[in-house]
């Protein structure tokens, strides 16, 4: 591939502005892939390419003029469909809002039009986040560009597909039990999850809980780093937005591995896997673990965190979504729906003890890092799934006692305010992206990066690791 739209965000943020592209070429390029491919994979569910070429032309003007310019200058941006967008559709997957139209951006969005950033479209989502499959009532599914009959998983899974098939060079996602990060691994894209607070959730119900995050994608460490740093504020409406951590607005430097000291874990100790993918992980491991100052085999302990994590995820969802379930339920999906039944079958008891685990959860997870770096394992637990199915409902004939907890993988450190990079580790026996987890405390967002920076580039010398293609001809309408 060498369409400008296949370039790295860095690479054409630094061409921008030393006048070797246009913004609205790039613009152009990007738009040509969306049209040719979108047909197929059902990516980009609202656009506003007018607005957006009036724009492009804005920025290079402002670039021939010599005007101060932006982290993101001139970058086409897609927003994934749960973040508010002024004057462009937002719908959160939803027929309750299928024809919204927000008149301001909420403030990640305007973040990143403040620093040049040009959005131009929305990305598919499930239905208000729900469920690690981006399947939703307005649009339907979004496939996965290696096939496009199985899942790209979610809910971010319309921006990791827009960046693997070249529609955008940077897109924006957030994550609760793994919305970032499955849909990265199943695309072979990166997400990074950043700790509570880093990106200002200024309209969550439940301000108090940790566990949702809005972060960035892109199809490298360093651009994913480049539009985190865009989308930092500081906003007194997110309780966990209390400062800027200055070290995240510079470029990324690889970390020296050589120093770093990794836990290696399958399962994390709580997670089902398939057979496969143990032996995949374990496989792909024996690749790399020799590049760290020490690898050592060990399972944090996340005593407990299937049902710290449901409790409080029923919490959010019945705060949240439990009166449009009980006046329109038969316009809501299944998972949706799902969440706040659940949800409404706790007592104060089971709350008060959720609290409880999820408190020593992160304490544990926090002392592994008295004597270690990170946390590697896998992003996922086994390969893509069809999606006209909803979830996993079983692994290796085992069944899921819910439909979230194939996602165990994800949702374990999310319930210990961890932040986490996915990156791509080559393909599965079934052709699919595979991907692994960098995972870290909470405050470690910089090092993280760091490290998975490094990682990436060892990752990318070997064949057997390096970041899959999709074939963009085949996917072509």
């Amino acid at each position: 591939m060498s369409e400008l739209c296949d370039q790295n965000a860095v690479d054409l943020r630094r061409m921008i502005g030393s006048k070797e592209i246009s913004p609205v070429e790039l613009l152009d390029s990007c738009i040509n892939r969306i049209e040719a491919v979108n047909p197929t994979l059902n990516v980009v569910v609202s656009e506003c390419y007018m607005r957006a070429r009036d724009e492009a032309k804005a920025a290079e003007a402002d670039v021939m003029a010599g005007e101060p310019l932006g982290l993101l200058h001139g970058l086409p941006i897609g927003i994934k469909d749960l973040e508010a967008t002024e004057g462009l559709r937002t719908t959160y997957g939803s027929k309750l809002y299928e024809d919204n139209v927000p008149e301001q951006d909420q403030v990640s969005v305007r973040n990143v039009r403040d620093e040049g950033g040009i959005v131009f479209c929305k990305t598919n989502t499930p239905e208000f986040g729900a469920g690690a499959n981006t399947r939703n009532l307005v649009f339907g599914a979004t496939g996965n560009p290696f096939d496009p009959m199985k899942t790209c998983a979610g809910s971010s899974g319309g921006s990791a597909v827009a960046l693997a098939t070249g529609m955008m060079p940077i897109a924006s996602g957030s994550d609760y039990g793994g919305s970032l990060r499955t849909p990265a691994a199943y695309s072979g894209v990166v997400g990074f999850r950043p700790s509570p607070g880093v990106v200002p959730a200024e309209n969550k119900p439940t301000g108090l809980l940790p566990f949702s995050v809005l972060g960035p994608m892109g199809r490298n460490v360093a651009d994913a780093a480049l539009l985190l740093a865009a989308q930092t504020s500081v906003d007194p409406r997110d309780p966990f937005s209390t400062g800027i951590d200055a070290s995240l607005l510079d470029p990324i430097q690889d970390a020296d591995l050589g120093s770093i000291r990794a836990i290696i874990s399958a399962d994390l100790g709580a997670a089902p896997v398939s057979n496969a993918y143990r032996a995949l992980f374990e496989e792909r491991v024996s690749t790399f673990r020799h590049v760290f100052a020490g690898a050592e085999d060990r399972d944090p302990n996340f005593e407990g965190v299937h049902e710290c994590f449901e409790v409080l995820r029923g919490v959010a969802f019945v705060a949240a979504h439990g009166e449009r379930v009980r006046t329109r339920r038969d316009d809501i999906s299944p998972n949706v729906v799902d969440n706040v039944d659940r949800g409404l079958e706790y007592n104060m008891q089971d709350v008060a003890d959720a609290h409880v685990a999820q408190t020593r959860i992160t304490r544990d997870w926090l002392s592994l890092f008295e004597d270690v770096d990170v946390v590697i394992c896998p992003a996922a637990a086994t390969t893509p799934f069809p999606h006209a199915e909803w979830y996993v409902s079983e692994i290796d004939g085992v069944e899921m006692p819910t439909y979230m907890r194939w996602l165990a993988l994800s949702y374990a450190p999310t319930m210990a305010a961890t932040c986490g990079c996915v990156l791509p580790c080559g393909i599965d026996a079934e052709g699919m992206p595979f991907g692994i987890q960098v995972l870290g405390p909470p405050g470690a967002d910089r090092h993280v990066l760091e490290v998975a920076a490094a990682l990436e580039r060892v990752l990318a010398s070997n064949p057997r690791t390096a970041r899959p293609i999709p074939n963009i001809a085949q996917l072509s309408t």
